[in-house]
């Protein structure tokens, strides 16, 4: 079979044919506890969101992860406030933190929350050289006072997509929540309750599967051609 040509329009310098064994061995391996950040979407002092969390905390945990649980209360609309702000400062600091994160709001008028949508928009694609959430993975989770619905966990897949994060297949929607805790908030034993076991399972397993191999699993040639022109500009450039 003759050899593959390289399409006139690619540079060849920037043309990065996948490595199994980049992918299989990578040079380092992580060897401490996964890290988890965990977002909910209400305000509310018996916040089924929180609740359904809270859940998956304790189950991370004992999974062996590491885990973090934002507290949205006091985090300012995006352009309201300087990114400066306290809370916004924690949040940005935990995503940088977290090799995996799990977001869950209840559904408001078919939608995520204002409040898990405010938490989103303020981690940024890009904070200089950081990426806060490329490469990392994702579990998405909704709470509904009705029956059964899926716009905010399908709403929260595409956010994940567009930050770069590793979506993982499965997901959790709890309908009718205000049925599935006692008055402790603790999870009742359901099918909705094992769902939530497998969705924490699978997500510290593609976590421990991909955070070594994160970055270059979502390292692109557009990318690399951009940071060469970058570099190109920058070292050519006649003054400063």
């Amino acid at each position: 079979m003759s050899a593959a040509v390289l399409p006139s329009q690619v540079i060849p310098e920037l043309f990065d044919v996948p490595d199994l064994q980049r992918l299989l061995q990578p040079t380092q391996r992580k060897t401490h506890a996964p890290r988890f950040l965990l977002l909910y979407g209400s305000l509310r002092e018996r916040s089924y969101s929180r609740f359904v969390i809270e859940e998956s905390a304790r189950l991370l945990q004992a999974f062996g992860a590491e885990v973090r649980i934002f507290n949205p209360k006091g985090l300012p609309l995006v352009d309201d406030s300087s990114e400066q702000h306290p809370k916004v400062q924690e949040l940005r600091s935990l995503a940088q933190w977290a090799e995996g994160m799990i977001w869950c709001s209840p559904e408001r008028h078919g939608a995520m929350t204002g409040v898990m949508k405010t938490q989103i928009d303020w981690i940024p694609l890009s904070e200089g050289a950081v990426r806060p959430t490329q490469g990392k993975t994702l579990a998405v989770m909704q709470v509904s006072g009705g029956s059964q619905s899926f716009n905010a966990v399908n709403q929260m897949r595409v956010l994940g997509r567009w930050m770069r994060m590793l979506t993982i297949p499965n997901q959790s929607s709890v309908a009718k929540a205000y049925l599935e805790f006692d008055e402790d908030g603790r999870m009742k034993p359901s099918a909705y309750y094992d769902r939530i076991v497998d969705v924490v399972e699978e997500l510290v397993k593609f976590t421990l599967l991909t955070r070594d191999v994160g970055a270059y699993l979502v390292d692109r040639y557009s990318e690399r051609k951009e940071s060469a022109e970058a570099l190109s500009a920058r070292v050519n450039q006649r003054s400063i």
